[in-house]
């Protein structure tokens, strides 16, 4: 990937600035776009300023005619259509080989839109979720249907969508350094972190740095458990980290690195337990459900499927012409899915690698994160910014949900119990949390009370 994160200017801000529409636009509006960059603290001051005149959107104001995120296009010289469709003819999708997206095109599979598998619940705008590196974008995770954690500039925040408030879980912004001591803990600790990438699950939360830095915390204990700098190469930056339960029940992480270095660390012993190196830099991996194989992807167009153990090669995955983002495996343990530069998303099989099953195409940009619901039904894969897709993964994803917005999108991801689907939109006005629900057959019963 990247690793000038300067560069996050050129394609999180190309000429979509909400406030150039219409000079005579609201002061809350003024100076501050969709898609446009965050200057931190100037948005940090304004965050916490202008709180009391953000407004949110619920499900009922939606259904009759507000728009979910609270955009007054009554009061613009431009329609939603209209805008919509510049966004489409403008948006400036990042290649690291030209045209790969050109290319992919005649590859793809047809699919159906118009599915309806979750509907919209919330946008709190109260909640800003931030993105350090624009290549990076796994930084919303739920942890039950109410509970989400993301980043805020230098903060991990935990968002309850039952009491509608926000708390800070850790905040890296000073020094930060363990508060418990296990072989191999970096004691020393960090200062002002720059956190690129983010993992919680059940009671872990893991935020990985630009620096190499790993920092653990238990979301039921004080303090941090344990730090780890993973490398001291100038080439250090934590792309992704995967949190797992080991066959033995303890719990791991895997993280992937730029400096083509996979690490598996045991958080039961606090200790670095495996360590595989790649051609190239690692931008995500997945272990699959049985915990014996690991997709790698990374800054070339070929994947690759490993062994868990031993880091050995089982297949290559051919077939994306750009650098990958993002991956992870259905519940069933044979088919798994890579996002890439080249706006697609290929599902495999990994009884039969000879070629991918099918090939699923974004509108605008890469697929930078892709969440397979807990049961199977669903996959979610999300683009750049303004687009969230959910497949129906039991039926050959033949058709989908379009979920579409303005914004850029900073993370993606279900609810364990697969009830809530959480989308982080990093934007200068309309940044916030959007919040959906799975849709039930026997939702009319709501109507009776």
């Amino acid at each position: 990937m990247a690793q000038n994160e300067v560069e996050n200017v050129d394609y999180m801000a190309d000429d979509f600035e909400m406030a150039d529409v219409d000079d005579d636009m609201d002061e809350e509006f003024h100076g501050r776009g969709m898609g446009d960059s965050e200057s931190e603290d100037d948005e940090y001051d304004h965050h916490h300023l202008s709180r009391n005149k953000i407004t949110d959107t619920n499900s009922a104001q939606a259904r009759r005619g507000k728009d979910i995120q609270g955009i007054p296009w009554e009061r613009l010289s431009i329609t939603r259509e209209k805008y919509r469709q510049t966004r489409l003819e403008q948006y400036k999708n990042y290649e690291n080989i030209p045209q790969s997206g050109e290319g992919s095109e005649k590859l793809c599979k047809p699919t159906k839109k118009g599915g309806m598998y979750y509907e919209f619940r919330r946008n709190t705008r109260s909640v800003k979720s931030t993105i350090l590196h624009f290549q990076l974008r796994n930084l919303v995770w739920a942890t039950s249907k109410h509970d989400v954690y993301l980043m805020q500039h230098y903060s991990v925040i935990h968002w309850s969508a039952v009491t509608c408030k926000e708390s800070e879980v850790l905040n890296v912004f000073g020094h930060v350094a363990p508060s418990e001591k296990h072989p191999g803990s970096l004691l020393e600790g960090f200062s002002s972190t720059q956190v690129s990438t983010l993992a919680v699950k059940d009671k872990l939360l893991v935020a990985g740095g630009f620096q190499g830095e790993l920092i653990c915390k238990y979301l039921d204990r004080p303090g941090i458990s344990f730090c780890s700098r993973t490398t001291y190469d100038d080439n250090a930056i934590t792309n992704a980290v995967d949190i797992y339960d080991s066959p033995s029940g303890a719990v791991h992480f895997m993280a992937s690195n730029n400096d083509c270095g996979v690490r598996d660390f045991d958080m039961e012993k606090f200790q670095l337990s495996k360590h595989f190196r790649f051609p190239w830099p690692v931008n995500h991996t997945s272990l699959s459900p049985d915990g014996k194989q690991l997709i790698i992807v990374g800054d070339n167009p070929e994947g690759l499927l490993v062994d868990s153990n031993t880091g050995k090669t089982i297949s290559t995955l051919c077939g994306h012409l750009d650098f990958s983002f993002a991956s992870a495996w259905h519940p069933d343990g044979h088919v798994f899915a890579t996002g890439n530069q080249d706006k697609t998303c290929r599902i495999w099989d990994a009884r039969n690698l000879s070629k991918s099953v099918c090939v699923l195409k974004g509108n605008i940009g890469a697929i930078r994160s892709i969440r397979f619901t807990s049961d199977g039904k669903y996959m979610a894969m999300a683009e750049p910014a303004d687009f969230v897709h959910v497949y129906d993964a039991n039926n050959g994803y033949e058709k989908q949900q379009e979920i579409d917005f303005f914004g850029e999108i900073s993370g993606v991801s279900f609810s364990p119990d697969t009830e809530s689907l959480f989308i982080g939109v990093w934007d200068r006005t309309y940044g916030s949390l959007l919040q959906y629900s799975r849709c039930r057959n026997y939702s009319y019963i709501d109507s009776l009370f």
